[in-house]
């Protein structure tokens, strides 16, 4: 069954407007550090740079599309400092804070705190076999080519009203691409789309993070019980056909048997049709009669697992 759960970020104003601030960009103190970063992780040219902006429309697309969320905009904001590496700068002042909220009308303030990427190759020759015009096989040399590009970044969300960073979150993504070929330049050439796969990469990061103030759906799994009576049998074969509401008849008829055990089962299975129609109240009540009643140890483990569901609910 489905699961609501609660938003991995939460913010609380009634109206929320956001202004978006990249910071990616390395300070002057710190170019020449970036400098070497570059030449170590051969990138290619402005790609961390494109890549940002990237990341940056990705998560205002996203935003813009959320009915929460009254209005988001970019902001630029020059002379941030910051390392130009993948780490987390020093968190802005409030005052500053105040200043760009007071300045563009917003009340949350999405910093991008670092982008950059990293990026390795392997390349490499093997000898394979090809059969000429006449039939012979002949020994031959491929050139292997791959590129491993790891995208990082950093975000920081500010909550000017409660003076609070509500969020501090990394990823990392990987892109991959291969080439091969019977001489360097054919494997070079199938890996000369990696800036485009990159670029698109950053645009899903971008989305995937907008995201985080969302609440979303989870997959959960549930045991039940299908043995003790006839009763049980049939329920079974009737909840696998969906009708879980006439397997719920028949576990009702069964909450009172004289046998403790079969009614502790039924009991408990009539906790699990509750949760599935969103009654968790009364799938409480039923799962704590299973257990304390009839002393069925399952019960207890998933009285807890519903207390849980509900807490999140609240949450919501």
């Amino acid at each position: 069954m489905d699961a609501l759960q609660p938003a991995p970020v939460k913010i609380y104003e009634k109206d929320i407007t956001i202004g978006i601030i990249n910071r990616s960009d390395p300070s002057k103190k710190n170019e020449a550090v970036d400098v070497i970063d570059k030449v170590l992780s051969i990138e290619g040219k402005n790609l961390d740079k494109e890549g940002a902006q990237n990341v940056v429309f990705g998560v205002q697309n996203e935003l813009s599309k959320n009915n929460l969320v009254k209005a988001v905009k970019v902001i630029e904001e020059k002379n941030l400092n910051n390392t130009g590496l993948s780490i987390f700068p020093e968190a802005l002042s409030w005052e500053k804070i105040a200043q760009i909220c007071k300045e563009n009308n917003v009340n949350i303030v999405y910093e991008l705190s670092y982008y950059d990427t990293d990026a390795k190759v392997d390349y490499k020759t093997n000898t394979i076999e090809t059969t000429n015009l006449l039939g012979l096989k002949i020994p031959m040399i491929e050139h292997q080519a791959t590129i491993n590009t790891l995208i990082k970044t950093g975000w920081r969300i500010y909550s000017l009203q409660d003076k609070t960073i509500i969020d501090e979150f990394t990823t990392g993504d990987n892109v991959t691409l291969s080439g091969r070929g019977i001489n360097p330049v054919s494997a070079i050439e199938a890996i000369m789309g990696r800036k485009e796969a990159v670029l698109n990469i950053s645009d899903k990061i971008g989305q995937s993070y907008a995201q985080r103030i969302l609440s979303y759906n989870i997959r959960v799994s549930r045991d039940y019980f299908i043995k003790g009576t006839d009763n049980f049998v049939t329920a079974m074969r009737r909840a696998q056909t969906g009708n879980w509401d006439g397997a719920a008849e028949l576990w009702a008829k069964e909450v009172n048997n004289s046998n403790p055990e079969i009614a502790g089962r039924a009991c408990y299975n009539m906790a699990i049709i509750n949760e599935i129609n969103g009654n968790l109240d009364t799938a409480v009540e039923w799962a704590s009669k299973s257990y304390s009643d009839y002393n069925n140890k399952l019960a207890l483990n998933y009285l807890n697992v519903l207390k849980r569901r509900i807490n999140k609910n609240r949450q919501l």
